[in-house]
């Protein structure tokens, strides 16, 4: 009998990992992924997030097989992704009308939900009861969906599915010029309820516009009615109001910790180098700290000064929480995953160092990431005197769901389970190097002396096509000729080798 070799224990592991975090919680009809214990309620947008590392740890179970037992975590690990992914589409269909509608109106009452019930699939708040439209995270849907396709899973079966993706192409395009609730859920930073536009949202849109055009949802069984089309125009758009956002994230937000999520992992949805590197630097320039990264400036989410019963502030009031916002460890992660794509060690060592720091162990050895920290009601004055002085202390969700996936799937990176463009299939990544500069030479010939003539009347020297000789010159129709013999051949080249009975591969 054959032993485990030691990258076989390890992903045993962080299988574990993965059961006690997110599949342990999976329902088993709908797939979906309640946000806690208490609740039924599923964001898309969690569920997207969390589900990534169990296909991550699926690739690296294909990628490291030791045993049959492996290649089966393998299938039962893809499947669960395809359970998920499949669990949320059937939530948006049941809600198809709003989407016609929305592609009319464009009002935050026709969107599609921001959460469904994990036990049914169906809605569980009203449509004016939520900041419902998030064009982030059904981007973010679509953008994993292409990348899971492109990875080898069959997400989508039938062509009624294939047109319902196409159809949420047209809903999110627009989101230019579509204020939304943003992936925090409240709009503006003031909490009034109020739309507006995100780049986080932008960005995201213009990721999943991108992976999404030309792919086949059918993966390599698929023709041409499984094939999804967008418009360039369209990504072009989003792409020219992203580049004027950045670095800021929207009119009431200077900056926001989201937008690591657009200029790297999973998005990577920005193509200027340096407009990256000064994004990401403003982010931990203003918002990093000792636990993770605030979401934006004076965020009074959980904080010791935000009172519960109200909905919104004055702009003037949100000065009270300068100082103390919440620090989420999830960008720790978010920047933990971009050093890995970039290659940064350096900056892998750090903060992975600054995460485990902060990181909840439980009985049996597991780490768990923390939803957010916060500083305790009775610190509060100190820390407005000397900031970053106070220990804070967990509170939210212990595991956060999100963060703890994104966690596991750098994990996974940094010790050599996956490479980080096995994360990336479609090779968005590469959007920001630098590519050659395509140059199109053009030869004007004169087709005989009479014509030459001409030209030369007019102070234009050229040669005719006789004069260029050794080189032959043709018309464009001569090449349809040529393909139009080269397909005969083919035809004729294949008969012989069937008469032969000679084995054909078709590479």
């Amino acid at each position: 009998m054959r032993s485990r070799s030691n990258s076989g224990v390890r992903l045993d592991y962080y299988q574990r990992i993965v059961y006690r975090t997110i599949l342990e919680h999976q329902n088993p009809v709908t797939g979906l992924l309640p946000s806690g214990a208490y609740t039924d309620h599923a964001w898309v947008r969690d569920n997207v997030y969390s589900i990534m590392a169990v296909w991550a740890l699926a690739q690296a179970y294909r990628k490291n097989a030791d045993l049959d037992e492996d290649r089966a975590k393998t299938y039962e690990l893809e499947q669960s992704c395809v359970k998920l992914m499949r669990g949320l589409l059937m939530s948006m269909m049941k809600q198809k009308e709003k989407l016609e509608r929305f592609k009319e109106t464009q009002a935050t009452t026709d969107c599609f939900h921001a959460k469904y019930s994990s036990t049914s699939g169906a809605t569980v708040v009203g449509d004016k009861e939520w900041g419902h439209l998030q064009l982030d995270a059904t981007s973010l849907y679509l953008l994993t969906l292409a990348q899971m396709t492109a990875s080898g899973l069959q997400i989508i079966f039938n062509t009624d599915e294939v047109a319902f993706i196409q159809n949420l192409v047209f809903y999110i395009e627009s989101a230019y010029c579509v204020p939304d609730y943003g992936i925090w859920e409240r709009g503006d930073k003031t909490n009034h309820g109020l739309p507006e536009l995100n780049a986080s949202s932008i960005g995201m849109v213009k990721a999943a516009l991108e992976a999404l055009n030309e792919i086949d949802l059918f993966g390599g069984r698929g023709g041409p009615a499984s094939v999804v089309h967008v418009l360039a125009d369209e990504a072009q758009k989003c792409h020219a109001v992203l580049q004027s956002m950045l670095p800021r994230e929207s009119n009431s937000k200077e900056v926001d910790a989201a937008l690591l999520s657009i200029i790297s992992f999973p998005a990577f949805a920005v193509e200027d180098p340096e407009l990256i590197q000064q994004t990401r630097e403003t982010i931990e320039e203003k918002l990093q700290g000792r636990y993770g990264c605030k979401r934006f400036l004076r965020d009074g989410h959980k904080t010791a000064k935000e009172d519960p019963s109200r909905l919104y502030y004055e702009p003037w009031e949100l000065k009270v929480f300068e100082g103390i916002e919440c620090e989420w460890p999830l960008f720790y992660c978010y920047l933990i995953i971009d050093a890995c794509f970039r290659g940064d060690r350096e900056a892998v060592e750090e903060y992975s160092e600054a995460l485990d720091e902060i990181l909840i162990k439980s009985e049996n050895g597991l780490k768990f990431v923390p939803e957010l920290y916060t500083v305790p009601a009775d610190k509060v004055e100190l820390e407005y005197r000397q900031p970053h002085s106070q220990d804070r202390v967990p509170i939210g969700q212990i595991p956060f769901m999100w963060a703890q996936s994104l966690y596991i799937i750098g994990r996974l990176v940094q010790e050599g389970f996956l490479a980080p463009g096995e994360l990336d299939p479609l090779n968005r990544r590469l959007c920001s190097q630098k590519k050659p500069d395509v140059v199109v030479q053009v030869v004007i010939l004169a087709e005989d002396s009479i014509i030459q003539e001409k030209l030369l009347s007019h102070d234009i020297h050229v040669q005719t096509i006789f004069e260029v000789s050794p080189i032959e010159v043709q018309p464009a129709r001569a090449l349809s000729h040529i393909y139009a013999y080269l397909g005969e051949y083919c035809v004729v080249l294949f008969q012989i080798l069937v008469s032969l009975n000679t084995l054909i591969v078709v590479v």
